[in-house]
């Protein structure tokens, strides 16, 4: 039986980002290094497949740093942790390992510098996200104010208009996070910005591919985990750029393929805790179905790598 033909449009950059893969390199060091089991503390990255895999190799996932004995080791997941953490794994003497990325650590150290300023923080944000709730944490309670829109702007109650200053998130859409940015600089127009935008390279160049990719085609699909922000991002980014079917898929059996009936030409991407496994594996599931043709659409290089923490990489 004759296949269709269909034309699939990779984008790259797509996966894992040099935080993930640092995040995951922790995991697997400390199980080398100390033995099963080895305690992480909420999921290390986004992603199903990640997590499944690093269970069966020993590492135990929890969300509260009490669900840990003390004589186990305990990792903090990439998307970093508030204050209090690291300070009562202190003192309860418990060996930890900080796998938070370093592109968030820098916002935590900029709210920091703020703060040192006098300054009250504005942080553009989504309610609930372990990045939010652990940037919000590195300082006192109502230092740090959360805001998700332009239209929350309006609502918001600060001590000092003229002593503000923002920080972001750092999976959000950019194009989103604009408007919310214009909002505040209209109502507070001496709040102080980064001197580096927040939302971090992975972030802007997987968004930035799908844009280049979305006029070519009639459908994006964004491998990801349905509680990743910044593959959940890549899916509003295709839609807003004319996709005119978009949707996030985990695995190559999540795939809707009664709603890509008749496509001649579809986008495929991955957010940046998605392992190239799983692309692999969906490149294979349209393979199985059309007469396939990938074309790879390349908008950035990424060369990035960030350095282990000592403490895994010495012996034990």
């Amino acid at each position: 039986m004759t296949k269709p033909p269909l034309t699939l449009y990779l984008a790259a950059p797509r996966g894992f980002c040099a935080g993930v893969d640092r995040a995951i390199k922790i995991v697997e060091m400390a199980l080398e290094k100390w033995g099963p089991p080895v305690y992480v503390r909420h999921e290390i990255v986004h992603n199903k497949f990640v997590v499944d895999g690093l269970r069966e190799k020993g590492a135990v996932f929890v969300e509260e740093l009490d669900e840990c004995p003390v004589d186990k080791p305990v990792i903090f997941s990439a998307h970093g942790v508030p204050k209090s953490v690291p300070e009562e794994a202190q003192r309860r003497e418990m060996i930890f390992v900080d796998a938070t990325c370093p592109l968030v650590s820098k916002v935590h150290l900029e709210a920091a510098r703020h703060h040192e300023n006098g300054k009250q923080i504005v942080m553009i944000g989504h309610r609930g996200h372990p990045e939010t709730i652990g940037t919000m944490g590195q300082l006192p309670e109502g230092e740090v104010l959360l805001i998700e829109t332009a239209e929350d702007v309006a609502g918001l109650e600060v001590r000092d208009p003229d002593s503000l200053a923002f920080i972001t998130q750092t999976t959000l859409s950019i194009d989103d996070t604009k408007g919310v940015v214009a909002a505040l600089e209209e109502r507070f127009p001496n709040i102080e910005g980064p001197h580096k935008e927040d939302i971090c390279y992975a972030t802007t160049n997987r968004q930035g591919a799908v844009k280049e990719v979305a006029p070519k085609v009639q459908a994006m699909l964004v491998i990801g985990a349905p509680n990743s922000s910044n593959s959940k991002r890549l899916v509003e980014v295709a839609a807003n750029a004319g996709c005119e079917y978009a949707q996030l898929v985990q695995r190559a059996a999540d795939i809707d393929w009664r709603a890509i009936e008749g496509v001649s030409a579809i986008g495929l991407t991955a957010g940046a805790s998605a392992p190239k496994v799983l692309v692999d594996e969906v490149i294979q599931a349209f393979r199985d179905r059309f007469d396939l043709t990938v074309d790879e659409v390349v908008t950035a290089d990424e060369t990035i790598q960030f350095r282990l923490p000592k403490i895994v990489r010495e012996p034990a």
